[in-house]
Parts: structure tokens; C-alpha cells; sequence
């Protein structure tokens, strides 16, 4: 194995990026980013409380299909599932700007993204950054700036953020 030792330079950049981008910044930012397109989306589906538009349930029931082998398939249910993504759109935003069951609310948007992958297969960029967003929240947690944090999820909080 080769002892490769860092130019001083690039370990000094290094230390004052470390010192500057706090993992509790990109969490922030991240949960913020994640839960911006969803709450975007859900606000359109709603007319009032609990009340779903006609065109939150028309897109389940004739534009939106599943692309899986043999398919398309239309949606089962398309009702049910214009509720559940509305009421996912929603909810799960607000959790993750309050970062409180960040986890949670980060598991369903990853969930809610594989659904909405099979039914526009072509959005697979945008789509990958969601799941790529969405699982780094749920492995490294919402960081300091949350509820979650005040409340005692302090799981994999890196070292600087204990500094």
C-alpha cells in the first residue's frame, strides 16, 4: 500500500471547506430541496380540505399509467391513489422543513418516487436526484437545524457537527 500524503495546500482547502459547509447546512438544504417539488405538486391537487380537485383524480384515472413489463397498466383504484399523492404531497414536505420524522417523511418521498418513476419513466434524471436526495436524509438524518435533532435523533451526526 502507497502512503500517499496530501499536498499541504489542498489539506488546508480541504479543512476550510470542512470548516465552512457544516453537514448540518446540507442537510437543511437538502430536506428543503427534496420537499419543494412535492409541496408544488400537492398544493395543485387540493380545492379545500380533504377535498381532492377532479383533475388530482383524472390524472390517476386517464393520463397517468403504470410502465411496467407488459403494460402500460392503467392505476388501480386511480381515487385512492390521487389521495394518497395528495395527502403524501403535503405531508411530507411540511415534515421535512420541520425536519421532524425526517426519516419517515424521506422514506415515503423515496416510496411515492418509484411510483411516480413507473409512471413517467422519461423523468429518470430528475427522478434520480429525488431517490438520491431521499435516501441521504434517511441515512444521515434531518442534522441539527430540526425538530427530529431537539427531540434526540442524533444519529449519525458527523464529528463537526458535535464541534
Amino acid at each position: 500500500m502507497h502512503n500517499h500524503k496530501t499536498h499541504p495546500v489542498i489539506h488546508r482547502t480541504n479543512r476550510i471547506m470542512q470548516r465552512a459547509v457544516q453537514p448540518w447546512l446540507s442537510q437543511l438544504l437538502l430536506r428543503a430541496a427534496l420537499a419543494v417539488p412535492f409541496w408544488q405538486s400537492g398544493i395543485l391537487k387540493w380545492e379545500g380540505f380533504f377535498q381532492l380537485k377532479d383533475t388530482a383524480v383524472e390524472l390517476f384515472s386517464s393520463l397517468f399509467q403504470l410502465h411496467l413489463p407488459g403494460g402500460p397498466y392503467s392505476f388501480p383504484h386511480p381515487e385512492i391513489f390521487a389521495f394518497l399523492a395528495g395527502c403524501g404531497e403535503i405531508i411530507f414536505p411540511v415534515l421535512l422543513i420541520l425536519g421532524l420524522g425526517t426519516r419517515f417523511a424521506a422514506s415515503g418521498i423515496f416510496l411515492m418516487t418509484c411510483i411516480i418513476e413507473m409512471t413517467i419513466p422519461e423523468g429518470w434524471p430528475i427522478h434520480l436526484t429525488w431517490v438520491a436526495m431521499a435516501l441521504a436524509l434517511v441515512a444521515w438524518g434531518p442534522g441539527r437545524i430540526s425538530l427530529d435533532y431537539l427531540l434526540g435523533d442524533k444519529q449519525h451526526i458527523s464529528r463537526s457537527d458535535d464541534d
